[in-house]
């Protein structure tokens, strides 16, 4: 408010059509369109001096994919009392968390992020959002690997199990998700981002996961790869290319994953087995906890 007086903005225009809250005490221009990163600015301009932005906020930041999060999420010292408004999410740390500056934000590190997360997140989640840092190249699998080994914090135990399961070369989100749903059943763990070439050493195609002694390619297909046509006819090449070198294409979409987990990890096995490889006499049961099935969820 004192900030908007000294620019000869009175309350009552901040109250007008002109103006809209972001948090109490903090507006912008009613046109602007919001974001996480003008929310945070907003919350940072509230915020008691050294205060840094962090968690899922960070990660989001980062370029990472986190459970749906409105708030804000910031870190302040462990001597702080400031509790913030409504939307704003206040950790406090007894010491030094670090910093960096991302597009003029001051943020938690890739690494402490995750480490951060550790305590809030399930193992699919986490893993998903290593995968999504190392996929942006702010932060490499040994990083984390390195910095959970050292972490005592809460959700140190999980931080280092994750990190152990994040893997460069991942796509998305969904790619994760299969990925672990495969190897939380105790399958072997499919090749991320396995690449054929050609005779003359040059680039030919991508399997997103493969077992590709096995010559299966397991693919996760979203709904545009149906929308748009461009794509389909890609992916209809692609798939025939497949199919004459004597490979088997595993298709998961978005209900394989949320509805049905089970048949996914039987089409899985039934394939694998066609190819000579016994099915395990049972599945470890870990999947079920993290993909429980019969959930509603997009593409």
């Amino acid at each position: 408010m004192a900030q908007s007086r000294a620019a000869g903005i009175g309350r009552t225009a901040l109250r007008g059509s002109k103006f809209r809250p972001v948090f109490r005490g903090v507006y912008v221009a009613a046109t602007e369109p919001d974001s996480v990163q003008l929310r945070t600015t907003a919350a940072l301009l509230l915020a008691p001096a050294g205060a840094v932005v962090s968690h899922q906020t960070a990660a989001e930041l980062w370029g990472a994919v986190v459970p749906m999060d409105p708030q804000i999420h910031l870190t302040v010292s462990g001597t702080s009392h400031w509790r913030g408004p409504t939307g704003i999410a206040v950790h406090a740390a007894d010491a030094e968390v670090g910093a960096r500056i991302l597009r003029g934000i001051v943020v938690t590190p890739p690494e402490r992020t995750f480490l951060d997360l550790a305590a809030q997140l399930s193992l699919v989640d986490l893993v998903t959002v290593g995968d999504g840092l190392v996929k942006h190249r702010r932060t490499s699998p040994s990083n984390l690997v390195s910095a959970a080994e050292g972490f005592r914090g809460r959700g140190a135990r999980l931080a280092r199990r994750a990190a152990g399961l994040v893997r460069a070369g991942v796509d998305s989100p969904r790619e994760t998700r299969t990925r672990m749903l495969i190897v939380l059943a105790g399958l072997p763990e499919p090749t991320v981002n396995f690449i054929l070439y050609n005779g003359d050493g040059s680039w030919r195609r991508r399997c997103d996961l493969a077992y590709e002694t096995l010559k299966i390619s397991i693919e996760y297909d979203g709904r545009q790869h149906a929308e748009d046509d461009r794509q389909w006819a890609i992916d209809v090449t692609r798939r025939e290319e497949f199919d004459d070198d004597g490979w088997r294409v595993i298709i998961i979409r978005s209900p394989d994953l949320y509805r049905d987990p089970a048949n996914t990890l039987e089409r899985i096995m039934r394939v694998r087995e066609k190819r000579g490889i016994r099915r395990p006499r049972q599945l470890k049961p870990e999947w079920r906890q993290h993909f429980p099935g019969h959930l509603q969820a997009g593409s």
